[in-house]
């Protein structure tokens, strides 16, 4: 019988300091999952700003080549003929 008084009375303390370790050790894992998550969000937007610019630079050159492909060879060829300064 007193060995089952001692043995609860000393397993509530360290069940209590167990629960303790394995709650901060969740809270750490949750700050890591949210940090990377915040990284991965960042390099996401950045690779999304980067994407529209060079969609904006690829619409640039196909109104160059469709709407101006004349007007442009001519540009060429007069600025081919200006003398460098």
């Amino acid at each position: 019988m007193i060995n089952v008084f001692a043995f609860t009375v000393l397993s509530i303390p360290i069940l209590g300091i167990l629960a303790w370790v394995v709650t901060d050790w969740f809270r750490l894992k949750e700050r890591q999952i949210q940090a990377i998550s915040a990284e991965a969000a960042e390099k996401a937007a950045q690779y999304a700003a980067k994407t529209e610019r060079l969609e904006q630079r690829v619409a640039v050159l196909e109104r160059i080549l469709t709407d101006r492909s004349t007007v442009l060879a001519d540009e060429i060829d007069r600025l081919r003929d200006q003398p460098l300064n």
